[in-house]
């Protein structure tokens, strides 16, 4: 063997190592992104079932989730209670369709909240105006998609003086 086929044979075992280890960062790569994901969705998850578990041990929470939201028979403490619940609702929303638009959890996360929030709730007296509140600091894709699921199309501009935000003094000029 001469010293010119000792290179050539040591570059080839070099390439192989490289390939080899660029090929193994890859499945690693790859594993470490499925593992990402599934963490963000058992952490959606987790959030979902702590919150439902939290609302079934208290009694009193549950009655008032139990309430008929659209009646105008509701103490003020009341709507305000219902704004804090459509807030939690909202921004679990917010997280789980961003997860989702960066592939990070699956449509079936995005579905199970959308489906709560499609029960009535948004169309609730406190529903629009607590969305319209929010909706300032969302993407227009995302008010779109959001409005198009819940209202069935694009809101117009709300009219001030019919909004429950007014009766509660709850938004300030």
């Amino acid at each position: 063997m001469t010293l010119q086929t000792l290179i050539v044979l040591a570059q080839f075992v070099a390439a192989l190592g490289v390939i080899s280890s660029v090929v193994y960062l890859a499945i690693q790569v790859r594993q470490n992104a499925k593992i990402t994901k599934a963490q963000f969705g058992h952490s959606l998850t987790s959030r979902l079932y702590e919150r439902y578990f939290l609302a079934a041990k208290d009694q009193e929470f549950s009655r008032f989730l139990a309430k008929n939201w659209s009646t105008d028979e509701l103490e003020d403490y009341e709507y305000w209670r219902i704004t804090l619940w459509i807030n939690t609702c909202l921004v679990d929303i917010f997280d789980t369709y961003d997860q989702y638009k960066h592939g990070l959890v699956d449509i079936t996360h995005l579905n199970m909240r959308m489906n709560l929030l499609k029960a009535g709730l948004m169309k609730t007296r406190m529903g629009r105006p607590t969305w319209e509140f929010w909706k300032v600091n969302r993407t227009p894709q995302f008010i779109e998609w959001f409005e198009t699921e819940i209202y069935g199309g694009p809101l117009t501009d709300a009219d001030p003086e019919e909004s429950a935000w007014q009766d509660l003094n709850m938004k300030r000029d």
